[in-house]
């Protein structure tokens, strides 16, 4: 296929030419990923926090603090990559998605503002700083869902894609909220997981419901990307990964109502199939568009920079990524599992 491809676009399959911004687009899906699924539970708890009750606020915020620094770090790095090695891409892709960057960039500045300035407010004035958290969440999550509804529609939003580009976005924050409440409920015991449950099953529906939307549109408004999941020698892939994605959302929905009825047991299971549909999603899109990154418009070979200069980002990328990676994989390490909260020391008189 790699073979193919390279004679398709008249580029020989070892020059640097042909595959080193196939590699730089490799290496953006992947931050773009990891920014989705790690940045993800965060935004989907501050979503949940602007709906929990006040007693419970503070122990959700406290469980995302150690991660918090880390989160924001993939939404830069990506940035950062897509500007350095698709230059040619930048001025047309961004001009296009000025809306949305506009809510995910103010969101963002909400969600760091509140969350850091509720550590140093005094106690009467926190939960305006946790509000401020939980709208700037909320703005995240709905900018991501205008951004895709817009790269689906090839950024062509008119009247009657309107009701998509709103229901796209609702079902975002659903997706989001789901993430985060499926975390919420590994992490934590006692009336915190037990209203996630619910607020997972709320959700899950509606995540479904927004997976399918944006697959029937994506294939319906192009013949391309229609073909390409509707034969070939791709078809049991693609009825492998559509009878996964069922299979998940099912599962989690089996597994929310179980915790309902029965136990907690196998408390990590939603988060885990949450994860799994995440991912099984985004790889679905990625292979719908690759090779453009606008669509019938612009291959990533036509909207990436000289070789020489992705020689130098390259490099740049081999010394700082593993460090970054170092030091992510030690902050993340103990996403997973019960958290159980510290207890003040006991003082003598």
């Amino acid at each position: 296929m790699i073979d193919t491809l390279a004679l398709a676009i008249g580029l020989h399959p070892d020059a640097p030419d042909f595959w080193l911004p196939l590699a730089f687009m490799g290496l953006l899906l992947v931050v773009a990923l990891a920014g989705v699924v790690l940045d993800g539970f965060d935004i989907g708890v501050g979503c949940l926090s602007a709906f929990a009750p006040g007693r419970l606020k503070p122990r959700m915020l406290a469980l995302l603090s150690p991660w918090r620094d880390a989160n924001e770090f993939w939404l830069f790095l990506g940035l950062g990559l897509f500007m350095a090695a698709f230059p040619r891409a930048w001025g047309r892709v961004m001009g296009d998605l000025y809306l949305p960057i506009t809510l995910l960039a103010v969101g963002t500045m909400l969600r760091s503002v509140g969350f850091e300035l509720r550590l140093r407010a005094p106690r009467e004035q926190q939960r305006y700083w946790t509000r401020l958290f939980g709208v700037g969440s909320l703005l995240t999550a709905v900018s991501h869902g205008m951004l895709l509804a817009t790269v689906v529609m090839s950024y062509q939003v008119d009247s009657s894609g309107v009701w998509f580009l709103l229901f796209t976005a609702a079902c975002a924050v659903a997706a989001y909220c789901l993430l985060g409440a499926s975390w919420l409920i590994m992490r934590e015991a006692g009336e915190l997981r037990a209203r996630a449950v619910f607020w997972g099953r709320r959700c899950v529906r509606w995540a479904a419901a927004g997976a399918v939307a944006v697959s029937v549109v994506l294939a319906v408004g192009n013949p391309g990307i229609f073909l390409k999941w509707g034969g070939g020698a791709f078809g049991p892939g693609v009825v492998a990964l559509w009878c996964s994605l069922l299979l998940a959302f099912i599962g989690i929905e089996m597994c929310l109502q179980g915790m309902i009825n029965t136990s907690y047991r196998n408390t990590a299971w939603p988060f885990i199939m949450t994860l799994l549909i995440f991912i099984m999603t985004f790889g679905g899109l990625a292979y719908s568009f690759f090779p453009y990154l606008v669509l019938d418009e612009l291959t990533i070979w036509d909207a990436a920079a000289a070789t020489d200069s992705l020689q130098i980002v390259l490099v740049a990328v081999a010394v700082a990524l593993p460090v970054a990676l170092v030091f992510n994989i030690r902050v993340y390490w103990r996403m997973f599992g019960l958290s159980m909260p510290p207890e003040p020391p006991a003082f003598g008189r």
